[in-house]
């Protein structure tokens, strides 16, 4: 199948690092959908997660101290399950360094294997070898792509899971639309290992 025919959910957790005597955990979810090679604003959710009063890791990035107070009414990951599961079961998921959001659902729900997993972090390393820095928020600077960001998720900036998520999608988006990846196939996307296809170009 073809991936510009495809289903993907796009995922982006905020976590708290890791803290003696405390793991690293989620506090925010953003998801958004790409469908038929579009984001699907209609498909954005987002949310909160509920944490406790454990401390932060000092390093970690994002809104956590000034959102802290809503975080005691959120739900905890395993509350949304019901709705998180149409968009995690069916559809290919998909995250820049997918590794983290793998760790997090997987220990959340561990009847639920989550995945297979698209990592857009694989795909812009192919597709932009020669970038000087394939984080995502560099890489969204580098592809001129903020600004629709911010059209999509005003008010939000990197390092949160909703803005991250969107940003994510629309860099798949991107990468879909580029000369010789309009036929990728779904198959190839999972497949794809940077350093493989360099040494084969080379």
């Amino acid at each position: 199948m073809l991936a510009s025919q495809a289903t993907f959910t796009v995922i982006d957790f905020e976590g708290t690092g890791s803290v003696k005597g405390y793991p690293d955990e989620p506090w925010q979810i953003g998801l958004v959908q790409i469908r038929n090679g579009k984001l699907c604003s209609e498909t954005i959710l987002e949310s909160l997660l509920r944490i406790g009063e454990r401390p932060f890791n000092r390093y970690a990035p994002g809104r956590h101290a000034e959102l802290r107070e809503e975080m005691t009414k959120a739900p905890t990951l395993q509350m949304l399950w019901p709705t998180l599961r149409p968009m995690l079961e069916g559809p290919l998921l998909t995250a820049h360094n997918a590794a983290t959001e793998n760790r997090y659902l997987s220990r959340a729900f561990p009847l639920h294997p989550p995945g297979p997993w698209i990592d857009t972090l694989k795909l812009i390393r192919i597709a932009y070898p020669s970038m000087h820095s394939h984080k995502l928020d560099d890489v969204l600077t580098q592809l001129q792509l903020i600004d629709r960001i911010k059209t999509i998720v005003p008010g939000r900036a990197a390092h949160d899971a909703l803005y991250d998520a969107v940003g994510c999608a629309l860099l798949l988006e991107t990468i879909l639309e580029l000369t010789g990846w309009e036929n990728a196939t779904i198959d190839a996307l999972l497949r794809a290992r940077p350093h493989q296809f360099h040494a084969r170009k080379r």
